[in-house]
């Protein structure tokens, strides 16, 4: 009995690192564990900065702007680039620009007085790097994992290594920024770039990758958008990263104005809030590295983001530390997991040549709708308080996921017969049929 249920234990859990088995993952995995440690760890000093300067929750939305805004504006460029040109080469020039700002930013705080318009102004720096960054990196994932089937193992690890990040990043972060201040967090951020860079210089890619496809296909953006809004599933999965981008993701940007206000806490407080904001997102990432297919991943986005919408309102309406820390991981959960869901359908599904370009996209509704929702929820939180932005940002998250809902045959009908063609066999006869159904009444 012992015995079988070790070699259970053993099974899950190759299951669930099975993207370890290929080298250049490895060293991707290691170095952006480190990296992203220190970025987590700038992330919450920069707001705190901001916020302890300005004491204004309308400036923190204008930072997380400046920081996020790029990835809409320059999606044409990115999206092309990330498809038309060596995505490792990609990643180590941005990453090493990364780092560079990190240092900047680090030593203007160090040095003495540092203005909020120059925060703003390098937080709209790093914006223009990693608008070119996110699309290639999203890509160069099906370069590292050979296996179509292992891919969806692959991007739920990294959302585990994200969060696994965003859990120690903070905690370390209000420890630090109590101690030393914020410039010390910055300084240890630049530092952190060392590793990833060191892992991509190590990487052993084979010769037909980098996009090639997609330089003898030679389409621009506008092809990749068409296809975007062609294809249902892609289509309606994005729209509702976007809704939940723009109106679910700005409470992270008012934590620091919640933690003090509402919570009356500081910096420790908030770095405490920020891992159990991990923890959550954590559990939810290493669910899906368990998840043996992709296939019918899709339908289960309604649920995560249903989460995501409650935990959001409970979260505004607790004044109890330990309630918010709960429900806050609970938001948390929901988000990533349906974030984490969304990446690997739509990764799954988009045709190679377009890969560059249909992320870019992704992006765009990950992470370019973001600044105009820290916009609208820092004017919020002026006008109305931050309890009821953030209450109304579960509102409108739950009325996205009753939209999805309403559309998930169409969804079907589509997603299934492509899973059958990949050579994914879970796909079961009762979903081909479901789709075929749909499909005749669309």
């Amino acid at each position: 009995m012992n015995a079988q249920h070790g070699h259970s234990t053993n099974s899950r859990l190759a299951l669930t690192l099975r993207a370890f088995k290929y080298r250049n993952y490895r060293l991707f995995f290691g170095g952006q564990c480190i990296s992203l440690i220190g970025t987590w760890m700038q992330t919450v000093a920069l707001s705190w900065l901001v916020y302890r300067l300005t004491g204004s929750p309308l400036l923190l939305g204008v930072t997380g702007f400046a920081s996020q805004a790029p990835s809409l504006f320059l999606v044409p460029f990115t999206g092309v680039a990330a498809d038309r040109f060596d995505r490792r080469r990609i990643l180590i020039v941005t990453q090493t620009l990364s780092m560079l700002q990190a240092f900047a930013l680090a030593a203007l705080v160090l040095a003495g007085s540092p203005q909020v318009w120059q925060i703003i102004a390098l937080a709209s720096v790093l914006g223009v790097v990693n608008a070119f960054d996110i699309p290639a990196r999203q890509a160069f994932v099906s370069e590292m994992v050979e296996k179509r089937e292992d891919l969806s193992n692959a991007i739920a690890l990294n959302s585990s290594m994200f969060n696994s990040a965003r859990l120690i990043g903070p905690s370390i972060a209000g420890v630090c920024i109590a101690a030393f201040g914020e410039g010390v967090c910055f300084l240890l951020n630049a530092f952190s770039y060392i590793a990833v860079i060191a892992a991509l210089l190590a990487m052993r890619m084979p010769a037909a990758k980098g996009g090639a496809a997609a330089k003898k296909s030679g389409g621009g953006f506008a092809e990749g958008l068409a296809y975007v809004f062609g294809f249902p599933p892609i289509k309606y999965v994005v729209l509702m990263l976007a809704l939940g981008s723009l109106l679910g993701m700005p409470y992270a940007v008012l934590m620091p104005a919640y933690v003090r206000e509402i919570l009356h806490g500081g910096p420790r407080t908030l770095g405490f809030m920020m891992a159990c904001s991990g923890a959550g997102a954590l559990l939810g990432a290493l669910r899906l590295a368990g998840r043996r297919h992709p296939a019918g991943l899709e339908r289960g986005i309604p649920l995560f983001t249903g989460i995501f919408g409650f935990g959001l309102l409970a979260f505004s309406f607790s004044s109890v530390i330990a309630f918010s820390a709960v429900f806050i991981a609970a938001a948390s959960f929901g988000m990533i997991s349906f974030m984490a869901s969304a990446n690997t359908v739509v990764q799954t599904l988009v045709e190679d040549d377009k890969r560059g370009r249909v992320m870019a996209i992704y992006s765009v509704a990950f992470m370019g709708m973001a600044p105009f929702g820290s916009l609208l929820a820092g004017w919020a939180a002026t006008h109305i308080g931050v309890a009821h932005t953030i209450a109304l940002s579960g509102v409108f998250v739950l009325a996205g996921t009753a939209l999805f809902l309403l559309r998930m045959k169409e969804i079907t009908a589509h997603a299934a017969p492509v899973y059958s063609r990949m050579g994914l066999r879970e796909i079961t006869a009762e979903d081909l049929k479901e789709a075929s159904e749909a499909g005749r009444t669309l």
